[in-house]
């Protein structure tokens, strides 16, 4: 009679070791299940609480002909998508300038260099204005009165003026945000980078402006949200963008469907910036809270 042989061992690959790693334990799984159902049940309580409230009101007759007409939904699309194209060109032209603009003036404003005090002078002089006066103002003041000085050469357009107002406006903020990100980075890092024997402008390009513009992606991207919904500004000085369009159509009808319509576009453009930003910033978190761990 032969002795019971041992079944043979089954070694697992580097990949199924890798993905038994990254598997959360079962209590955390289960964690999770029961995280994800209350949050659902609360979210069909409330909104099906607020659906039942705003359906049984006396005027909610009246607002879903002015505003949710299916219709005029479509009979208004197309004109205001036309102008939502519009917003589009200008924030696709008006955010590569505000970048760079923004990242010169926080350069600027950051070297600490006696022969270039005139410059950081007009640079924080710059960031005070434009940071402090409203965006609008701003629209108004050179949509209307850069065209009418009559300069030779310059362009009467005003969506060129209105697309300038907003670049001025947004690398003001955009100046401090990279500011911010500069002045983060321990002077260690600058100090490292000199001993190294190189220059200051070297220490900033390949030590310091990295590592800042590593940390301001976040809220870079948020106020790339802020600068789409900006574009809607134009409007006052003329060009026929989304906002402009959507009024023009609720004059023509008396009806207000068309301003849903512009918000549904304007939404359905940011709220992927909105998520991509959510998901950099839990991503930064996580990476600060292993470094600390380290």
């Amino acid at each position: 009679m032969t002795a019971p042989t041992a079944p043979p061992s089954r070694e697992l690959s580097p990949e199924q070791v890798q993905a038994l790693l990254r598997r959360p334990p079962l209590w955390r799984q289960r964690e999770l299940q029961r995280s994800v159902a209350i949050a659902l049940l609360s979210t069909l309580v409330v909104f099906g609480v607020l659906g039942y409230v705003i359906s049984r009101s006396t005027g909610w007759r009246d607002v879903q002909r002015a505003f949710l007409s299916p219709s005029d939904f479509v009979a208004s699309f197309p004109m205001v998508w036309d102008g939502f194209l519009l917003n589009v060109r200008i924030f696709l032209i008006a955010e590569p300038v505000i970048l760079a603009l923004g990242l010169l003036l926080a350069v600027v404003r950051s070297t600490r260099s006696p022969v270039l005090f005139p410059a950081r002078a007009a640079a924080v002089v710059y960031v005070d204005i434009f940071r402090g006066a409203p965006a609008l103002l701003v629209i108004l003041t050179l949509g209307f009165g850069m065209p009418a000085l009559r300069i030779e050469g310059l362009p009467n357009s005003a969506i060129f003026w209105g697309t300038m107002a907003i670049i001025l406006s947004s690398s003001a903020y955009q100046a401090e945000t990279f500011r911010a990100g500069i002045e983060s980075v321990h002077a260690s890092q600058r100090a490292a980078a000199r001993s190294l024997g190189l220059s200051n402008t070297q220490a900033m390009r390949y030590v310091v402006l990295p590592q800042a513009i590593r940390r301001v992606i976040p809220p870079t991207l948020s106020g790339f949200v802020g600068l789409q919904k900006e574009t809607a500004l134009v409007s006052v000085i003329g060009p026929l963008e989304a906002t402009r369009q959507a009024q023009i159509y609720a004059g023509m009808t008396f009806n207000f469907t068309s301003y849903v319509v512009a918000g549904v576009l304007f939404i359905a453009i940011t709220i992927p910036l909105a998520r991509l930003t959510d998901y950099l910033l839990q991503r930064t978190a996580q990476r600060r809270e292993i470094g600390g761990a380290v």
